[in-house]
């Protein structure tokens, strides 16, 4: 308990110091802190914000956000109610302040539908937006989720709790509670573990056969499971069966739903034998032996790891010709993969599964070289000492959730004064924070807009090619001017909400869209924006926070004032016609400017310099590794490479004069060759089961 009571004090600090700095309310704060994290995990696709409460038909009214539209959520309408205590304790809540806040929710959604209701609203205001939504999308609405965040506790169930039906719409609730916050950014598991009982729920138990033999690391079973239960399955946690996948890469339309479609309408008999099925993991499965073979009774945490289009589109039949889903039988394989091992499993089966795709949904796992390539940059390269400060510090990159909370937590009082100097909370940052901000400076202000997760999907795939293609690129330079654009970003977020012309909403947009228009301007003037000067200052010049501001201004202007026929502003945000409105407009920054820009050569050349750099730093390093492991070590590598013959002649003698020391030194150059043989030695199955010290294989032992 004292962990959740410091958590929720560090909480209260961050959205009253989030606040304070960008002039926003401290409820505003809050919101944006855990609509975030909601985005992140997939409880919504976005969040916009709302502030409403009154009262209509003697019945209180009240929206804090909306997560989009249905239309482009799989018709699941997503309605929001914050409530945020900045009290010393933490808050309890109760079944009835939780069923009074959703009443309020429902409230909404109900006169949503009212066009007396919705006349009296501000035209513009993002409560009339959402109504808007809300009614335009209500023939396509299929579930209605409350959601409930709040840094009070809450001790009853939280997770997709079904409350009834409004005109025949499911609707359930969701309580995103301290406890469940906490849980969250300490571990990244923050909800109830899936757990599908066939049987009891889903109508039967499924048939199934053993694939593999005991004694093997993991159980697997190829299974068949009719059309009709896979639906229920799917309609009652939606996209969170998909889980183990980037979702974004699931949502393509086009000949296979398509061809999915036809199949289940016209021929259902014979979905089993066109359809390649699926590919599944489970934490565990309860399994029985019955005169018919063997049978799946339950399965904890299913997830879809391949096969998500197959999944999405048997839901949607279930609403169009359900009498064909009893036909419909679809394959499917599973694979049993233990908790503690499915981080690093799960991203290779869904590889393996979706191979036949140029960038599968597993690439872009946690575990990517990307994002390893980014956390070790994050963890010894020391950004210059900010104006007015003596200390160098670090920006903090989570690559999986709960790094920096987990790491701060082992230390001692005194090691954690230190921790907190040297990478301070406000330079943390998350995969979803790096999507936001490159899409921004690559020109996607619209995809930016979509939300976290299929802003991320889209990031994924493009930085997921260059990756494939080369990655040297993303070198400590392009590490640096991330960081320069994260501190551009954040620059934005704090100084837009002081400007008179400030709307009082859209900021996430406004924010995107301007830094969006000066990287386009720029590019017109055959210039970019020198992102090394900002490395080294830590902050934005005063020159680079004019142009910044005049180009949100701009951005305002069109974000504000939709195209004819649009009536939600925030939705317009989210198209290109909004993006190519303000990417026309005409800007005088004034010849300042120029102060912020270099030439696209001289920036080339910064690079180049670091990559040399970089390399030689590399090459030390590599060499200490080499050195530290000694002679005898890799003596073993070279005799086992030998009985193998993986290495050339070549590569054999490198490793001879590493197995020489110390009587011989290997080079720079033979000891980044050296660590390379090592991996490509590990990757073939070898293992030194007398390693010490364990030689670290990282992005220091590639070619340069």
């Amino acid at each position: 308990m004292d962990e959740l009571v410091e958590f929720n004090n560090s909480l209260i600090e961050e959205v009253a110091a989030e606040a304070s700095a960008s002039g926003i309310s401290q409820a505003d704060a809050f919101f944006e802190r855990m609509a975030a994290l909601l985005e992140a995990e997939g409880e919504i696709a976005t969040a916009d914000r709302v502030t409403f409460l009154a009262s209509s038909q003697g019945k209180t009214v009240r929206l804090d956000g909306i997560g989009g539209d249905p239309r482009e959520s799989e018709g699941i309408l997503s309605v929001i109610v914050s409530d945020f205590h900045d009290g010393d304790a933490a808050e309890k809540i109760n079944a009835s302040d939780a069923k009074k806040a959703f009443g309020h929710l429902i409230n909404f959604v109900a006169a949503a539908r009212r066009a007396a209701f919705r006349e009296d609203l501000i035209e513009g205001s993002a409560e009339a937006g959402a109504a808007s939504i809300i009614t335009s999308a209500w023939s396509s609405i299929t579930k209605i989720k409350l959601i409930l965040m709040t840094n009070a506790t809450y001790s009853a169930r939280t997770d997709a709790v079904l409350a009834g039906k409004i005109d025949g719409i499911p609707v359930t609730y969701n309580i995103w509670d301290l406890t469940r916050f906490h849980r969250y950014e300490t571990s990244g598991h923050a909800r109830e573990k899936i757990i599908v009982n066939f049987r009891e729920d889903f109508g039967a138990s499924i048939p199934a056969l053993a694939a593999s033999s005991s004694g093997e690391h993991l159980d697997s079973y190829l299974v068949v499971i009719s059309g009709h239960q896979l639906a229920e399955i799917y309609d009652k946690w939606g996209a969170r069966l998909l889980e183990s996948n980037v979702r974004s890469f699931l949502q393509a339309r086009g000949a296979v739903n398509r061809g999915i479609r036809d199949t289940i309408k016209d021929e259902p008999a014979m979905f089993f034998s066109y359809n390649n099925g699926l590919s599944a993991t489970a934490d565990s499965v309860e399994v029985e032996k019955t005169s018919n073979g063997l049978r799946i009774v339950s399965a904890t945490n299913l997830q879809v790891v391949n096969g998500g289009q197959t999944t999405a589109s048997l839901h949607a039949a279930r609403k169009i010709s359900p009498e064909t889903l009893e036909q419909v039988h679809v394959q499917m394989k599973l694979t049993v993969v233990p908790s503690d091992a499915s981080e690093e499993v799960v991203p290779f089966i869904s590889k393996y599964a979706n191979s036949q795709n140029k960038v599968s949904a597993a690439d872009f796992f946690s575990n990517h070289p990307f994002h390893m390539r980014m956390e070790e940059y994050s963890r010894r390269v020391l950004a210059p000492a900010a104006e007015g400060t003596n200390r160098e510090t670090k920006w903090f990159y989570e690559r999986a959730r709960g790094q920096y909370l987990v790491e701060r937590a082992k230390k001692s009082q005194a090691e954690r004064r230190r921790f907190d100097l040297e990478n301070p909370k406000p330079q943390y940052f998350v995969k979803t924070d790096l999507a936001k901000v490159e899409m921004s400076f690559r020109m996607r202000p619209d995809t930016v807009s979509k939300g976290a997760q299929k802003n991320f999907g889209e990031f994924a795939q493009m930085i997921g090619a260059e990756w494939n293609r080369s990655d040297k690129k993303f070198d400590e330079t392009w590490y640096r001017r991330l960081v320069s654009k994260l501190i551009i970003f954040r620059h934005l977020e704090k100084t837009i909400p002081k400007q008179s012309w400030y709307p009082g909403g859209y900021r996430a947009n406004i924010v995107t869209y301007s830094i969006a228009k000066l990287v386009s301007d720029a590019d017109e003037r055959d210039q970019v924006i020198d992102l090394d000067a900002v490395w080294r200052r830590q902050s934005v010049s005063r020159d680079l926070g004019d142009a910044l501001l005049i180009a949100a201004e701009a951005a305002v202007e069109v974000i504000t004032h939709p195209e004819a026929g649009v009536n939600n502003i925030t939705e317009w945000g989210k198209k290109q016609a909004c993006w190519a409105t303000l990417q026309r407009a005409d800007i005088d920054y004034g010849p300042e400017f120029m102060n912020c820009l270099v030439e696209p050569e001289q920036a080339r050349a910064v690079q180049r310099d670091g990559r040399r750099e970089e390399a030689v730093i590399s090459g030390i390093e590599a060499q200490t590794s080499v050195i530290e492991a000694g002679g005898e070590f890799w003596n073993q590598l070279r005799e086992w490479g030998g009985g193998k013959r993986i290495f050339s002649p070549k590569e054999d003698g490198i490793l001879k004069v590493c197995s020489l020391f110390p009587s011989k030194l290997p080079s720079e150059k033979q000891s980044v060759i050296a660590l390379d043989l090592l991996e490509r030695a590990r990757e073939e199955g070898y293992a030194d089961e007398d390693e010490s010290p364990r030689v670290r294989i990282s992005s220091l032992s590639r070619q340069h």
